[in-house]
């Protein structure tokens, strides 16, 4: 038999080069929709916006009474503060009969709805009964002991994002987002088909001369690794009709096709034989490549399909299928981006990072702290503590790992090194960008495109002011800010210092948000119906969480005053969205997309600037300059403008 492919051995980059251009363009092959119980293992095929609030409504943390904070100030074992109980409790999946009112309060259990006028819960264990009053012993803050509606997930927040790939922690947020089928890529179906008379079936009886058939197994579960889905063809004799018949079944029914043995001088060993007579153009691409182990390789297309022979010699097989077949059935699957700019994973063992905040810790209990990882410029680890609490359905999802408070420690300061234990089945990766600072949906227009563009991230949501003081610490790429200054009425450049760049972003109208018909805000100037609405009794605002952008812009609007609800904050425009939508607060401040996507009424107060604050030292990054140029693209600005954004 004549091996003409095979005496011209080709370098290993052009084989692959030959082999990746037959099967261009390359990419995830569709999309398929699949109930959430079968979703597991499974890659997204496109970003999943929340449909609903997680939690859906005000949320008591624990058995205990709604009350007024102010209520309970200086409540104690000796003096405790007396409030009368409402007669109708909460009860579990039903809305609250009543209000909380001064001096009244509302038992609850843990989970129930946190009624109107309450703005705390205190815990059980802190109150007694006296009659129809409750002594309440221990005082309590604004917000303490409840997840406000939309603090977890808010209604139209980006949650997961398309290629992700669905393990059992994304699942549960589906699930908590009440999605019962999601579309996912479709898997590649990979033939698999051995070759050679002396291969046997494993659990037969050995005999003389012949060996099991490891390779379809090792293959077979490679191919799932990489996100495939195999097909196994059984075992084919030498034979040249028999291997041409199991080919073309397999090219039937596969997307890429795989056989091992058959690829040497051997006289039995027909596959590229029959790959020559069978394949339609362009054929085979390379037989013989300038690898050990591996040499025998046979590279091969069939219109856009590809076919490999690996050698027969199960190191061989299995390292030539990583090398060449393992990248391109990841691309097909969805599992990885085109043009990585770097490769490469965290392993998942102990490492050690420092911690950038901060952190206080209940004395007398072992407390186990979920973080997002980061690196400082030269490289050493940080921890970002996740900070939604233990009811949150998110942290989970999005920790890198997790580091232990002993129970004699009431405090970790800021710079300590902690360790980081992974969390189980989860290896952390590099990723291209890192950005630390305050999130916004236009951010989520970027980062989709840069996902496009092969370029992996990572946004870790902290605020303007934690933003900025991030980067200047050399702990991310780049700060989403929103920072006003009063004294130049200017956004984010008074804020720059030495060595740090502002990258332009975009505008975002800010103002107040209330629920549509309310006379007290509909139709009046912003301002005006602000400073009538802080000095009317009854009406309640949402406050933004102190270190973000808009909290400035709220007490610009404020002058001074605190009415009811000044206290609590939200961390997230989409937060306050909710709080207004659902009667907790009448008014609240946020951007006027989240006013549109709740049916809510806005009045105009000024456009924002939402930049980006990158070191100077790290703009010519690859990821860096991956984002400025996005920002700079029409296809950018115009995706922008079509959130409602002012670019």
């Amino acid at each position: 038999m004549k091996q003409e492919q095979f005496l011209s051995v080709v370098d290993r980059d052009e084989a692959e080069r030959r082999f990746r251009a037959a099967l261009e363009p390359l990419g995830p092959l569709g999309v398929e929709e699949v109930a959430l119980a079968g979703a597991l293992g499974r890659v997204l095929a496109e970003d999943i916006a929340s449909p609903v609030d997680v939690p859906g409504f005000d949320r008591s943390n624990m058995d205990g009474f709604a009350v007024r904070a102010e209520d309970t100030y200086g409540a104690s074992e000796q003096a405790p503060r007396r409030l009368r109980c409402l007669p109708e409790p909460v009860v579990m999946g039903v809305l609250p009969v009543g209000e909380v009112t001064e001096g009244t309060a509302m038992a609850i259990p843990t989970g129930g709805v946190v009624p109107r006028g309450a703005d705390a819960v205190v815990m059980v264990e802190h109150t007694r009964l006296d009659g129809d009053h409750v002594l309440v012993e221990k005082p309590v803050t604004p917000g303490r002991a409840i997840t406000w509606a939309g603090t977890d997930i808010a209604q139209g927040e980006v949650v997961l994002r398309a290629f992700d790939v669905l393990s059992s922690r994304e699942t549960g947020v589906l699930a908590a987002m009440g999605v019962d089928r999601v579309g996912v890529v479709r898997r590649p179906r990979v033939a698999i088909l051995s070759t050679g008379d002396e291969i046997i079936r494993p659990g037969t009886p050995p005999l003389p001369g012949r060996i099991y058939d490891s390779n379809q197994v090792i293959l077979a579960d490679a191919v799932r690794e990489a996100g495939g889905e195999p097909v196994p063809c059984g075992i084919t004799p030498d034979a040249p009709e028999a291997v041409r018949a199991a080919l073309l079944d397999a090219l039937a029914v596969a997307d890429l096709v795989l056989l091992s043995g058959g690829t040497s001088k051997g006289p039995g060993d027909l596959n590229v034989q029959v790959l020559a007579e069978v394949l339609a153009p362009p054929g085979i691409l390379a037989h013989g490549v300038a690898l050990k182990p591996g040499k025998p390789l046979c590279l091969a297309a069939s219109g856009r399909k590809g076919v490999v022979v690996l050698p027969g010699f199960p190191t061989s097989a299995i390292f030539t299928f990583h090398e060449f077949v393992a990248p391109v059935l990841r691309i097909l699957a969805g599992r990885a981006r085109p043009a990585r700019l770097h490769g490469g994973e965290a392993d998942g063992a102990r490492t050690w990072a420092r911690l950038p905040v901060s952190l206080g810790s209940d004395g007398g209990r072992t407390e186990y702290v979920l973080v997002r990882l980061t690196e400082d410029a030269e490289g050493a680890a940080i921890a970002y503590p996740i900070g939604k609490g233990s009811g949150s359905v998110t942290t989970w999802s999005h920790a890198d790992g997790y580091f232990v408070i002993p129970r004699e420690v009431e405090r970790v300061e800021a710079g300590e090194r902690v360790e980081i234990l992974p969390v189980a089945g989860v290896r952390p990766r590099r990723v291209d960008l890192v950005i630390i600072g305050s999130h916004c949906v236009g951010l989520d227009v970027v980062l989709a495109r840069l996902a496009q563009r092969g370029v992996s991230s990572k946004l870790i949501a902290v605020g303007s002011e934690g933003g900025l003081a991030a980067v200047r610490r050399g702990e991310c790429d780049a700060a989403g800010v929103h920072l006003y200054d009063a004294r130049t009425d200017s956004y984010n450049t008074p804020f720059l210092e030495g060595g740090l760049v502002l990258v332009p972003g975009y505008g975002r109208l800010q103002g107040v948000v209330f629920r549509a018909g309310d006379a007290r805000f509909e139709g009046r100037e912003a301002a005006e119906a602000v400073r009538a609405a802080a000095q009317t009794p009854g009406v309640v605002m949402i406050n933004r969480n102190r270190g973000s952008g808009t909290r400035a812009l709220v007490e610009l609007l404020l002058e001074g005053t605190r009415p009811a609800g000044y206290a609590v904050e939200a961390s997230s425009h989409h937060a306050i969205g909710a709080a207004v939508a659902q009667g907790r607060a009448d008014f609240g401040v946020a951007i006027d997309i989240v006013a549109r996507e709740r049916g809510l009424g806005f009045l105009p107060v000024r456009e924002e600037r939402f930049d980006l604050v990158v070191a100077a030292s790290r703009v010519e990054r690859p990821g860096v300059r991956a984002l400025i140029d996005e920002l700079a693209s029409e296809e950018v600005r115009a995706a922008l403008r079509g959130r409602g954004l002012l670019a």
